[in-house]
């Protein structure tokens, strides 16, 4: 559904591409998140696991970084995750003001058992794009997403 600002050319291009993009990444999630909840897990709580999985242990801060959150929701979101035996955290013998998030033995099986899945999910949402489409996409998103986060 398209703006129905009537301010000036520009605003509504820029609102319109904005509503699209959004309304496509809400999909994807929802999608996304019905195939995890069967698991027990949030789309958040799968990515801080995926993180973990596939770049070892970070601070907490780290973490929250990697994921787009908040210090408050990222110890909340390893609270739950911590809370189920899915990760441990750990003092850093270098600094103990930081504090090293893990996945447990239990995690590490539960990521590497829905990981397959997730990635055929993923293959199957973005079917309707061509090759060329997805990489134009992932380009746009990532020149969008630099933009934005430039100081």
């Amino acid at each position: 559904m398209p703006t129905r600002y009537q301010g000036s050319e520009e605003e509504k291009r820029a609102l319109n591409a904005f509503i699209t993009l959004m309304r496509a990444s809400d999909a994807c999630a929802m999608a996304l998140q019905r195939d995890l909840a069967g698991r027990g897990l949030t789309l958040s709580q799968f990515g801080a696991m995926e993180a973990l999985f596939h770049v070892g242990p970070l601070c907490q801060g780290e973490l929250a970084v990697k994921l787009l959150r908040s210090g408050a929701s990222a110890t909340s979101l390893v609270d739950g995750l911590e809370k189920r035996g899915l990760v441990v955290r750990q003092r850093t013998e270098e600094d103990r003001r930081f504090v090293r998030v893990a996945l447990t033995g239990k995690g590490r099986k539960l990521i590497e058992g829905l990981f397959p899945d997730h990635a055929r999910a993923i293959v199957r949402l973005f079917q309707s794009l061509s090759v060329e489409e997805q990489e134009e996409l992932r380009r746009l998103a990532r020149k969008l997403g630099t933009s934005v986060s430039a100081p």
